[in-house]
């Protein structure tokens, strides 16, 4: 997003306002060791099977920013059943899917900046056209699920894109 903006930490200006940030695995792959990876785990961009049973999707958990058409999206993973993985396969490269119902799923990734995000319950929505589901978390009064529901401001998106640069 073309956004003026001073980083609040460092000082410096940018024009540049990045709306989404992507977890590369689920937490669950990360906590298996390097050497033990490769024969335990499959993961791709978009799928990571953990020991032949344990199956996690990646998907988009957007969050409306107020004022905007824009979105903020995490890149997070879920976990979900055979049964529902299956039919996500099926309908993966659908060009249109309607009337699907969503695939319930745990969020499988700790957001730093929210405690407790492991295991919140998720609904995955799927789109269609190879696009990666849409992540809508279970309406509770956790402050990533509460952001989600009624939106964040353009100073928000600053202070998260803030936190996430002093992370990394």
């Amino acid at each position: 997003m073309h956004h003026a903006w001073k980083c609040r930490c460092c000082g410096r200006q940018f024009n540049t306002l990045p709306l989404d940030f992507a977890c590369g695995a689920p937490d669950h792959w990360l906590q298996i060791p390097e050497s033990e990876r490769q024969d335990r785990a499959k993961l791709d961009s978009d799928v990571c099977i953990v020991d032949g049973k344990d199956i996690f999707v990646r998907g988009c958990l957007e969050i409306p920013i107020l004022g905007q058409d824009d979105h903020f999206v995490w890149g997070v993973w879920v976990s979900v059943s055979t049964t529902s993985f299956d039919r996500i396969v099926e309908l993966w490269n659908a060009p249109v899917i309607e009337n699907e119902p969503p695939k319930f799923g745990w969020l499988s990734n700790s957001i730093s900046l929210y405690s407790g995000t492991i295991n919140l319950k998720t609904n995955l929505h799927l789109r269609g056209g190879g696009r990666r589901p849409s992540i809508e978390l279970e309406p509770t009064d956790h402050p990533l699920a509460l952001e989600q529901r009624t939106g964040i401001s353009i100073s928000r998106v600053e202070e998260i894109v803030t936190n996430l640069l002093l992370l990394h």
